[in-house]
């Protein structure tokens, strides 16, 4: 068992950081406020080939792993970026997964090279407004039209469809009621979003609002069966090519935000002085912020486990799900703790621990909530009842 990162990870991690540090919490700060997609930060990283992270080398990409990818998200969301700038990255990143694992060499031939080199973009859509997490359940259908397709639905919480020129999208081709298993019976294609066929509308949320989240609906979007993921009928099980990763580097970035606002939270407790004394002397703030950073800490093993087993081709579907869990909870809880420390400055945007908490937040519900994830766990490794 070796714990030392390799030369390479270490180059990544330092090359990453300095990078991400050409755009500090004012940047952010703007783009969060203004609702602007942060695209001088996006071209930065597609300059320095960072898109292609996970995309194998005769497509144009790195062609390192999941490992690789999650060092460098935490370092982007640890840099003050949070999920406004690791949102911008991790679509490319994870979403064209299925992708590289199960497209034809012509759909990769024709997609993964513009998006490695960052002109083109992809949106993710999968969820639907009465399915929710219960993913066999999605109604958006793709009707064949001759040896093509034409799909009819919506699908909601798509993230950078207004930037996206194209989308990763699941639909039923047979109707759950005539599939043999819940599972089956759905295709994954990466379809355009034709403007003649697609209507996008963004949804007013609660943050991470420099990159948009959006309502789409489909209406007969035409897709030419070249633009199939892998095999019609197997959709969900390609897709899983890229939730596992999904949550991996969710976990990481949940990460780093926690990182993100326990600095700030020292370096605060450091210099804010009350009563004559610096208040990090009193333990009732030092011992919170040593809690989160030995938890911070701590999650930083599991991911790096996940990453590891999903790269060396091992079942990781429990240390996926409990990295996210885990990251989720203890990065916000940085992130809360970080906002009491400032007391009322904790409030102000200006001293952005605020933003953290309310981009942190969100890895608590999305992309799967922690109450399933631990319906997971509880079916899948401890052999108990299915809850749900």
């Amino acid at each position: 068992m070796d714990f030392e990162p390799t030369e390479g990870q270490r180059q990544l991690r330092l090359q990453a950081r300095a990078l991400a540090a050409r755009f500090d919490d004012a940047y952010w700060r703007q783009c969060d406020a203004g609702h602007t997609f942060p695209w001088d930060f996006y071209q930065a990283f597609a300059e320095a080939g960072w898109l292609g992270i996970a995309i194998p080398p005769e497509h144009g990409g790195a062609g390192l792993g999941i490992t690789e990818a999650s060092i460098l998200l935490e370092e982007v969301a640890a840099s003050g970026a949070a999920m406004n700038g690791a949102t911008a990255l991790h679509l490319t990143i994870f979403g064209l997964n299925p992708v590289v694992r199960h497209g034809s060499d012509d759909l990769k031939r024709r997609v993964l090279p513009e998006a490695a080199a960052g002109r083109l973009h992809v949106a993710f859509g999968v969820t639907e407004p009465t399915a929710g997490s219960d993913t066999p359940s999605i109604t958006t259908f793709a009707h064949r039209d001759g040896d093509n397709f034409r799909i009819r639905g919506q699908k909601v919480w798509t993230s950078k469809a207004k930037e996206s020129s194209k989308v990763l999208l699941l639909a039923r081709t047979t109707p759950l009621a005539d599939s043999p298993r819940r599972t089956e019976g759905m295709t994954l294609f990466l379809a355009n979003l034709d403007p003649n066929h697609v209507t996008i509308r963004e949804i007013d949320k609660l943050g991470r609002h420099a990159v948009d989240s959006n309502e789409v609906f489909y209406d007969d979007l035409p897709v030419e069966a070249r633009d199939v993921v892998g095999e019609v009928g197997r959709g969900f099980y390609h897709l899983l090519d890229g939730l596992n990763p999904e949550r991996i580097l969710i976990a990481a970035e949940a990460l780093g935000t926690g990182r993100a606002a326990l600095r700030k939270a020292v370096a605060y407790a450091k210099e804010r002085v009350v009563f004559g004394r610096p208040i990090g002397q009193n333990q009732g703030i030092q011992f919170p912020l040593a809690d989160s950073y030995a938890k911070l800490q701590t999650v930083e093993l599991l991911i790096r486990k996940a990453g590891w087993l999903y790269d060396n081709g091992q079942p990781c579907g429990a240390e996926a799900n409990m990295a996210k869990y885990l990251a989720a909870e203890w990065g916000f809880e940085a992130a809360d703790r970080a906002l009491q420390v400032h007391g009322g400055f904790g409030y102000a945007r200006e001293f952005d621990v605020e933003r953290y908490w309310r981009e942190v937040r969100v890895m608590k519900i999305a992309p799967i909530t922690q109450e399933m994830i631990l319906n997971y766990l509880g079916q899948h490794e401890l052999g108990l009842p299915r809850s749900y």
